[in-house]
């Protein structure tokens, strides 16, 4: 799995943003079948910084309707990963 197959995109949300500000940590949707060392080479060589840490969870997707229709959205994965100190936060989220 190459590490564009890995991180699927950022998630840039109000949390996220705030994380990223305080924490030092970026937040990602993933593969689903991507594990934490998967998870952390593919920060690593994507955006050149070092990790401290990654967090993982899975979210169950949700039953939508339209009209009579009905079906579930699909499953995903998020990562939290936190970067070591001294690293320069990486910028994909301009507000």
């Amino acid at each position: 799995m190459t590490p564009y197959d890995v991180i699927r995109r950022p998630i840039v949300t109000e949390k996220g943003v705030i994380k990223k500000d305080e924490e030092r940590t970026l937040c990602f949707e993933v593969n689903a079948a991507a594990n934490k060392i998967q998870i952390k080479n593919a920060v690593q060589v994507l955006f050149k910084v070092k990790v401290a840490g990654v967090r993982t969870s899975i979210f169950e997707g949700k039953l939508r309707r339209r009209g009579r229709f009905s079906g579930y959205r699909p499953d995903w994965k998020k990562a939290y990963v936190r970067l070591k100190a001294g690293e320069k936060m990486p910028e994909y989220a301009e507000i």
